[in-house]
């Protein structure tokens, strides 16, 4: 069996866990948390052997075969950290670092100890984006002209709120503009050769709106747009010389569609998926097990570009 341990028992901890119980092989053996009680909770409703309020007490005594971070993003990176100077494998919750100070530091000392390490960015995987990804390559919309991905929601009032509050890394561009551009990145298939940004505060410091603007090697412009400031119209929109594809709801979503002279040509649905971490997990363990220190579909490149666009985002928001 292969062993994850995790670090945090909130909400995507449990997503994890539900994930990693329909993968043969695999299996959740310990959780940590700050709170005992949390730690117990979650383990029970979860049949875990074993809880911990010590995150290095068990890293200490299980030696699992990777961690999970789930924790929120300030936490990150000091974990992270954690994990390598156990030499124990990383798979860490989007954002993975806050900016690119952390990013630089910890891929530098994951390739020198060589640990695999990777960022759960599970919206790269799911069967819609692949499906688009293999269109676009294919010319099916002939050549790529302009990508555009929105995502959004409004956040809660409450300036404690985990969103809200920069004490625990809060702002659009780390919770959410992270799968705007990893996406949109992804699905465009080609390197970015330059980028600048547009973003605004909300009253307690951090981002509330960003927009990201892209130029690809292969001559697409894209636009990442991103708010949690209101609900926009979700959707991952690729428009060729040729045509369009359109994923609703790209960063969730089952579905995506194949447009050609104005007219839908193919409709593709994903009936099969019943939880969309099982990708990113999977890739992670057969990653591990054939002795790699990075994914093919998220390596480090994707974390880093990501990083360095943060230090734009937070120093144009105003």
């Amino acid at each position: 069996m292969f062993r994850f341990a995790i670090m945090g028992a909130g909400g995507i901890a449990n997503k994890f866990c539900d994930a990693v119980s329909l993968i043969p092989d695999v299996e959740v053996t310990a959780i940590s948390s700050k709170s005992i009680d949390r730690a117990r909770d979650f383990a029970a409703r979860h049949n875990l052997p074993a809880y911990y309020d010590s995150y290095e007490k068990m890293l200490e005594e299980e030696r699992p075969d990777c961690v999970y971070i789930a924790v929120t993003h300030d936490a990150h990176f000091e974990l992270a950290m954690l994990c390598l100077a156990h030499a124990v494998p990383v798979l860490c919750e989007k954002s993975m670092f806050q900016n690119s100070r952390e990013a630089e530091t910890f891929f530098a000392e994951a390739e020198r100890r060589g640990i695999f390490s990777m960022e759960a960015m599970w919206s790269r995987f799911l069967p819609p984006v692949m499906k688009a990804r293999e269109w676009l390559a294919a010319r099916r919309i002939g050549r790529p002209v302009f990508g555009e991905m929105s995502i959004g929601f409004r956040s809660s009032p409450d300036p404690e709120n985990r969103i809200n509050n920069p004490k625990l890394g809060g702002g659009a561009a780390l919770d959410i503009t992270v799968y705007s551009y990893d996406v949109l990145t992804w699905v465009a298939g080609s390197p970015v050769l330059r980028s600048s940004v547009e973003a605004t505060k909300m009253a307690t410091g951090v981002d509330d709106t960003d927009a990201v603007l892209l130029r690809f090697e292969n001559g697409m412009i894209g636009v990442c747009r991103s708010t949690v400031a209101c609900s926009p119209d979700e959707r991952l929109l690729i428009e060729g010389t040729d045509g369009r594809i359109v994923l609703p709801h790209s960063h969730v979503g089952n579905e995506a569609y194949l447009y050609r002279e104005g007219r839908l040509v193919e409709h593709f649905i994903d009936n099969e998926t019943k939880n969309g971490f099982t990708y990113e997990i999977e890739e992670a363990v057969r990653c591990i097990r054939a002795g790699r220190t990075e994914s093919e579909v998220c390596p480090h490149a994707m974390t880093l570009e990501f990083a360095r666009l943060c230090d734009k985002i937070f120093e144009e928001a105003e």
